[in-house]
């Protein structure tokens, strides 16, 4: 069933649904990496479930190498405040606006993230643990680095899928170790997983994210 995007905070493309019912959906946004756009996590859709309303949104900065970026960075770890800032924000909204505007289940709306799109994904989860039920976290990081104030006492009822490749060159395995080190100590539902894999999506972390998605709706 076709669906109209709507006007939001960030520009999106939403998968069309194969279903004539009408009704709500659970749904899944995906968020991408620097130097990519809204269509680099599209070919993911055809292996995830498909009761899922899926869009994706591409970050709101130019990148200088092609694509788009969600900030600049001066090292792993470190985005620019201002940018990062200004990007966490328009997630945030557009969250609420999917919610209010999309046929979406609000209880089972759920957020993948790759890389720089995972920061993101963790970050607005982390502030605000009622905006989502379910995080794919997959090669990113806890953006400890900013202002942002987690609520790491309130994750209780939320689901982490954190995968990270033990070569990744870009975003080290020791990011997502310590992700997993931050969140084992809170009450979330956490699910590690680590993968002979460098910075990418393998087969094997594909259908185990998928699998947990899959059990999760």
């Amino acid at each position: 069933m076709p669906i109209q995007p709507i006007k939001s905070t960030l520009l999106h493309k939403v998968v069309p649904m194969s279903t004539t019912k009408s009704g709500v959906y659970p749904a899944l946004v995906l968020v991408h990496g620097r130097g990519a756009n809204e269509d680099d996590l599209l070919g993911l859709a055809r292996y995830l479930d498909p009761r899922l309303l899926i869009i994706s949104v591409r970050a709101p900065f130019d990148f200088s190498f092609g694509g788009y970026t969600w900030y600049d960075l001066q090292e792993v770890g470190a985005p620019e405040l201002h940018q990062f800032d200004e990007s966490y924000q328009r997630l945030s909204q557009f969250i609420e606006d999917v919610k209010q505007h999309y046929p979406v289940d609000p209880e089972r709306l759920f957020l993948l993230g790759f890389s720089m799109g995972s920061v993101m994904s963790l970050a607005l989860s982390l502030t605000k643990p009622k905006a989502v039920t379910g995080i794919i976290a997959h090669s990113g990081y806890v953006p400890e680095n900013t202002p942002l104030t987690f609520q790491w006492n309130k994750l209780a009822g939320l689901s982490f899928f954190v995968a990270h490749g033990i070569h990744d060159p870009v975003i080290g395995v020791s990011f997502g170790r310590r992700a997993q080190q931050l969140l084992s100590t809170t009450e979330a539902d956490l699910t590690y997983k680590e993968y002979p894999i460098g910075h990418q999506v393998s087969e094997e972390s594909l259908s185990d994210f998928s699998a947990w998605l899959q059990k999760k709706l």
